[in-house]
């Protein structure tokens, strides 16, 4: 029965987090058009078949449909030659463009909004766990086990979305120095004291602390015997920031968010073109679901929500990327079309369209299948 619950509420929260980004992507072009007065015909929530109208008041009727995954935004003159003076047709080319890049925009927007929200109300804290102390080192000395995990040095805690390097950057720091050691054992919180190596020993490769075994090479620089890595876990702590630096969090976040999924995509053209046999670096439907899934079972709402921020700057990304039937493929097709004319006819264009729906089909296909793989192999 709990296995049961599980699959219901991570499949809840996935359509929830990702219909939730794919309905803000389409308000933003909603919205833009009617600034602009574009003939909205249609404002869908999720995908037809249609199940029911919520309101049918003016020119735009506004929709519930059966499939709970985003939703849509259907304009006058969206794909063909309409005369209406107020279809998306009949716009000069810069509204067009505008329009179809606001949904681009409003991905990063809530990125960003989540991103500054989190950082508003205190980030979660993340300590190191200990896998290891290694004999005579400062942490035998201090009186660290394994199994402890460290959660605050000299007071300090960390935020999980900074990883574990600002703590082991922050013992570094201070070796040949007495620290204070905030350590969760079980249940209970245990203050010590402990005495870093020197800054000598640091720079020959020993650990300031030494809690965590190096890998053992040969003279060739060959694993011998493998080293213990050192492990993050959620804290009871909350790391807050003032609010005059949220806004600054917010907008950093966002960046290296924007800027790691775009090296991503980068990553996963070099595995399709090279190595289109092996896992790619990406996920389709199975594997996000079964990440939010893991997410939040494991770290709990808020890293959720962390996860949601991500996957929004995810979805900029890709659909600015100038590719059919994408945002930025039609803005493509647009500009080409102004460069050539009447020569790019209406019946290409769908054509292209066609194509590269079905390449997208195909490569969701493709990437779905290493999904289940991976969920059969345990991996």
């Amino acid at each position: 029965m709990d296995e049961i619950i599980r699959t219901v509420v991570t499949l809840v929260l996935f359509f929830g987090i990702l219909g939730g980004l794919i309905l803000v992507h389409e308000v933003g072009h909603f919205i833009m058009a009617r600034l602009f007065r574009v003939r909205v015909l249609e404002f869908g929530v999720g995908f037809p078949p249609r199940a029911k109208v919520l309101r049918d008041v003016g020119e735009t009727v506004y929709t519930l449909n059966w499939l709970p995954i985003g939703g849509f935004v259907k304009l006058e003159g969206d794909g063909d030659g309409a005369d209406d003076p107020r279809s998306f047709a009949s716009q000069p080319l810069w509204k067009k463009l505008v329009i179809l890049l606001a949904g681009v925009v409003m991905n990063v927007v809530l990125a960003f909004a989540i991103f500054a929200g989190i950082a508003l109300t205190g980030d979660p804290a993340i300590g190191v766990y200990v896998p290891y102390v290694d004999p005579g080192s400062p942490a035998e000395t201090a009186g660290v086990r394994v199994g402890d995990v460290i959660e605050r040095v000299e007071g300090q805690a960390y935020g999980m979305f900074t990883g574990l390097e600002p703590l082991l950057d922050d013992l570094r720091d201070q070796a040949g120095q007495t620290v204070a050691l905030t350590v969760r054992r079980g249940d209970d919180l245990v203050e010590l004291t402990a005495t870093l190596r020197t800054p000598d020993q640091v720079d020959a490769g020993k650990g300031a602390l030494g809690i965590g075994k190096a890998a053992v090479r040969d003279d060739r620089g060959n694993v011998v015997e493998p080293g213990i890595p050192l492990e993050g876990r959620l804290t009871r702590d909350k790391v807050t920031y003032p609010v005059e630096d949220v806004l600054g969090i917010g907008v950093e976040r966002t960046v290296t968010a924007t800027g790691l999924i775009i090296d991503g995509v980068g990553q996963l053209v070099t595995a399709i073109v090279t190595r289109p046999t092996e896992p790619p670096p990406a996920s389709g439907p199975v594997g996000i679901a079964t990440q939010i899934g893991d997410v939040f079972w494991s770290l709990g709402p808020i890293v959720t929500l962390y996860l949601a921020g991500i996957l929004s700057a995810n979805l900029a990304v890709v659909n600015i990327l100038p590719f059919p039937p994408l945002d930025g493929g039609r803005m493509l097709m647009l500009i080409l079309k102004r460069f050539v004319g009447e020569r790019l006819s209406l019946r290409a264009e769908r054509l292209t369209y066609f194509v590269g729906f079905a390449m997208l089909l195909a490569f969701l296909v493709w990437v779905t299948a290493f999904d289940i793989a991976r969920g059969l192999g345990g991996g």
